[in-house]
């Protein structure tokens, strides 16, 4: 803002609400992980042992030399780093609201939280396994309010198929999923004091065993296939850090500026832990 505009121009000291979206997915990974990491680039290695064998015990027999334990070493790399850097004009900070830097380090924390959702959401729905998926890009599901409930159902069975579970099992579905959900009386029919909570929890409700949560992240091309994803904190994991974060003078501004650099990774540890569900909209 130049100087000339110093006077006739009125800063309110009330800001305008955003109307953002809800990050979900990086939330539904586990960050058991999260405390090895350090910087870019930093790796952590994760054994996993594989199955024990269960033999038969013959009385007064010898047992038979202990099996060696083998398993695979899956790698969690910290691959992903973005950053952001934004000042305000030292004739600006004069008129505007005090809190206006505080709110603009809020909507960096927004913009990083939205790009890490985006990424831990497209990565949940290319690590599924093959026998965890409902419909296709070519054949995709189209769910009606009479059945949206059952194709959860049809989801959560894929999970059971496949050992994951029961506890801790999640969904998260998009906006126009949800107002076919809220036509059946099996999700909206009771109002128990438990559902009531996990709606005052951010959570849209309970569908086949899965808490539902409504996000406008869900991976989708051009309005249609969408990829409606189930699965558990077991799926995956997700490790990120704020490295930098420093205020400081632009040499060429009169201005005070903020910058701060974000490292994040994830990895799919149990593929058979996510289900897949390619759903347009009808």
């Amino acid at each position: 803002m130049s100087v000339t505009n110093f006077i006739p121009t009125i800063w309110s000291a009330r800001l305008l609400r955003h109307l953002d979206k809800k990050h979900v997915y990086a939330n539904l990974l586990n960050r058991d992980y999260e405390g090895e990491i350090k910087n870019f680039g930093d790796t952590v290695k994760i054994n996993q042992i594989g199955d024990v064998e269960i033999k038969d015990y013959a009385k007064g027999a010898d047992i038979e030399a202990p099996d060696e334990l083998s398993g695979d070493q899956l790698t969690l790399t910290i691959d992903q780093a973005k950053y952001f850097n934004f000042g305000i004009d030292d004739v600006d900070a004069a008129q505007v609201n005090p809190k206006l830097m505080d709110k603009a380090m809020m909507r960096a924390a927004y913009g990083m939280n939205d790009v890490t959702d985006r990424f831990a959401a497209n990565l949940l729905y290319i690590g599924v396994d093959a026998a965890n998926v409902l419909g296709s890009d070519t054949t995709p599901i189209v769910p009606t309010a009479e059945d949206a409930y059952d194709a959860l159902v049809d989801l959560a069975t894929l999970l059971t198929e496949a050992d994951v579970p029961m506890e801790g099992r999640w969904a998260v579905i998009p906006a126009w999923y949800h107002g076919l959900l809220l036509k059946d009386k099996r999700f909206v029919g009771n109002g128990t004091d438990y559902n009531k909570a996990i709606l005052e929890g951010g959570e849209v409700g309970v569908a086949a065993g899965l808490r539902v949560s409504l996000s406008n992240n869900v991976p989708n091309t051009a309005g249609t296939k969408y990829k409606i994803i189930a699965g558990t904190n077991e799926a995956g994991s997700y490790a990120e850090q704020i490295l930098k974060t420093e205020a400081y003078r632009p040499e060429k501004r009169f201005s005070d500026a903020v910058k701060g650099l974000h490292v994040y990774g994830a990895k799919i540890l149990q593929r058979k832990c996510v289900a897949v569900m390619t759903a347009n909209k009808k």
